[in-house]
């Protein structure tokens, strides 16, 4: 692998933005932080920001408004958001979204629009509503300057894709190098095939959620010891910034202080050599030598559920907590993965056993996962 002449931009992800609590114990956007994060992000010369018609329970796109659009003139920032179709009734209404993120973020058009989360069951909407056709008509229209998709799949079901939709301007995809060789996320595999369609890669998940921030002490202290003065962070974005091709790295960030950290680290950094990249290989082999839940994300379990279960995602939620002792990410991960497939939907059935490669006590940890991440 080469690296970059230099680092990919940061992107400014509206995912995770600061929130303040209301009398009556609800939570709104905190937009006037979100406008001191803004100001900072713009401030240090990184222009990408992006937002999606779910985030925060779809408010994202009206805060970016009010602590961008409004703030700044329109051709200095470029706008990305995307197109949920499975929260979707019709098609109908599927389509009625990209009216409303326009209305909401004020923005005009937009520089780089994706269908939202392809993979799995999912992608069969964006086909069944016509969307790929839908969305090339506002691409001629001047309305999308840049269309693509996001996608939290495997790389054959990317693969896929490309071929059905050759028409893509880009796509983004998880990549980080924890995930780099995982045999459920595929960051490496899922990254070549989009690079030998010749498409550039918009990065997601470059800290895992924040993870990598709190990597087990045998971890952290490997890097620390390489350079004491380096971040953890600092590592995790570097990484993805330093692969060639990668148009920017988004970081879902909460508060002023990690901009002001993020910003510092991409625009003062190196690409990363090849020395950093072998002591990540080593962190790799620490993280795989901590005892987890063996999915391999293989999905045959899904297929025998008369619940449907997200089985995979609740396993995988185990996991985070297992290597990174991230309370917040596995609780995230289960509210954003599992919520149409509780874990406490569970029978104990044991139709998924029967079928798991890895012969995985699966009823045992669902019963686990319910009571740590349904609470």
């Amino acid at each position: 692998m080469q690296t970059s002449e230099k680092l990919a931009p940061l992107g400014f992800g509206f995912m995770r933005l600061p929130e303040t609590e209301l009398p009556d114990g609800s939570k709104e956007i905190d937009i006037e932080q979100v406008k001191e994060m803004v100001d900072l992000f713009m401030d240090a010369g990184f222009t990408y920001f992006d937002t999606a018609r779910g985030y925060h329970g779809g408010r994202s796109e009206a805060a970016l408004r009010a602590a961008l659009v409004d703030r700044y003139p329109r051709e200095s920032f470029q706008i990305a958001t995307k197109l949920p179709a499975w929260l979707a009734k019709d098609a109908d209404h599927a389509r009625a979204m990209f009216d409303k993120s326009l209305r909401e973020t004020g923005a005009g058009y937009f520089d780089y629009f994706l269908l939202h989360n392809l993979g799995e069951d999912r992608t069969a909407q964006f086909d069944e509503y016509g969307l790929w056709d839908f969305l090339a008509q506002k691409k001629e229209e001047g309305l999308i300057r840049n269309l693509g998709f996001s996608i939290h799949d495997k790389a054959d079901v990317l693969e896929e894709v490309l071929a059905a939709h050759p028409n893509m301007d880009f796509v983004q995809v998880q990549i980080n190098y924890a995930d780099w060789e995982s045999p459920t996320i595929e960051s490496r595999k899922c990254y070549e095939v989009a690079r030998a369609h010749g498409l550039p890669v918009v990065v997601m998940e470059p800290i895992k959620g924040g993870s990598l921030v709190k990597l087990p002490d045998a971890a952290a202290s490997l890097l620390s010891a390489a350079q004491p003065d380096a971040s953890l962070a600092s590592w995790a974005l570097r990484f993805a910034a330093s692969l060639p091709g990668v148009v920017s790295v988004l970081s879902g960030m909460s508060t002023p202080d990690q901009v002001r950290e993020n910003v510092r680290i991409v625009r003062d950094a190196q690409p990363m050599a090849s020395e950093e990249r072998a002591l990540l290989d080593r962190v790799r082999a620490i993280l795989d030598g901590i005892p987890t839940v063996p999915c391999t994300d293989c999905r045959y379990c899904l297929k025998n559920c008369p619940q449907d279960v997200r089985i995979p995602a609740a396993l995988a939620s185990l996991n985070i907590l297992a290597l990174y002792h991230d309370e917040f990410r596995a609780q995230e991960n289960y509210d954003w993965n599992v919520s149409d497939g509780l874990a406490s939907s569970c029978i104990a059935c044991g139709a998924c056993e029967d079928v798991c490669p890895q012969h995985i006590p699966i009823v045992e940890e669902l019963a686990r996962a319910a009571e740590l991440f349904e609470r």
